[in-house]
């Protein structure tokens, strides 16, 4: 199959990136199958879906038919049965190696053979999904950033056993969704996360060994270095969480101790402080 023959893509996991990679799908003309655990979980994502598309017609960046037509092409499902009616799935659930593993041997199963499996995982190595399949040389990972409606970047991620056929139709895939793919080796963290946890992680010890205000952090990187935010800023965003998970991939992985998470870190997520999800991290947010 070629990128342009593929009709309906199936997303696992309606959250905040599942919801974002279905609405890029949806607006690039696909059918998605948008599969939750739950209806409640499909609703929060259908809402999502609907209020980022409403921000793009406000803005004057999608027009008020190609948001209704692409709403209409998303399918809401409870049943992972449902992905087999995909031509391309793109699993996008909780960092949870277990989870992940539990959903690609299912999802092998569902599937026609021929069917790329790509997961949206930001640390996870690629090769241990490919495991458990029966079609090791069509598993990669297709990361999308945040959100992934605005964000060009797609990091494709070979693992192994990946064929080359499999990443130039993921490359194709990519483009067909306005993206810019990139191509990393399957190793923690990717090409991104690896440049850009250090920088939060220093910008967050900086901060608890008292050495700047979390505003004068945030200005010195937005002035001085031409970034969109600030690191701490950026880390609200990310999730304080996902930025804990990281963090410890990387360092398990690699034993550097510019990956390990700071203490303060650790002890925001642990008071249940998460960024903007939760509507206090560095700085508070109106949920």
């Amino acid at each position: 199959m070629k990128a342009q023959d593929v009709h309906t893509a199936a997303v696992i996991g309606c959250g905040i990136m599942g919801s974002g990679i279905a609405e890029v799908c949806a607006k690039a003309g696909l059918e998605v199958i948008a599969v939750e655990t739950d209806e409640q979980a499909l609703e929060r994502g259908r809402q999502a879906i609907e209020r980022s598309m409403a921000k793009a017609v406000e803005r004057g960046k999608l027009e008020p038919a190609a948001r209704d037509h692409a709403i209409a092409r998303i399918h809401p499902a409870t049943d992972l049965a449902a992905a087999s009616q995909a031509d391309l799935v793109i699993e996008a659930i909780v960092e949870d190696l277990g989870a992940k593993l539990e959903v690609f041997r299912r999802l092998d199963e569902l599937t026609p053979p021929e069917v790329l499996l790509a997961t949206n995982t930001s640390s996870m190595p690629i090769v241990d999904l490919a495991a458990v399949t029966k079609r090791p040389d069509k598993v990669l990972g297709m990361h999308f950033f945040n959100p992934p409606p605005v964000m060009k970047l797609l990091e494709l991620v070979r693992c192994l056993t990946t064929s080359e056929e499999s990443v130039a139709f993921a490359r194709a895939v990519a483009e067909r969704l306005g993206k810019t793919p990139i191509l990393a080796k399957d190793r923690a963290g990717f090409i991104v996360n690896m440049l850009l946890v250090p920088y939060l992680n220093s910008a967050i010890q900086m901060l608890d060994e008292g050495f700047a205000t979390k505003e004068d952090i945030d200005t010195g990187v937005t002035l001085g270095l031409g970034h969109p935010m600030g690191p701490l800023t950026l880390a609200d965003l990310i999730g304080l969480d996902t930025m804990l998970h990281v963090s410890n991939v990387l360092y398990d992985e690699f034993k550097d101790p510019i990956y390990s998470p700071p203490t303060l870190l650790k002890r925001m997520v642990s008071a249940g402080f998460l960024g903007r999800k939760s509507g206090k991290g560095f700085y508070e947010y109106s949920k």
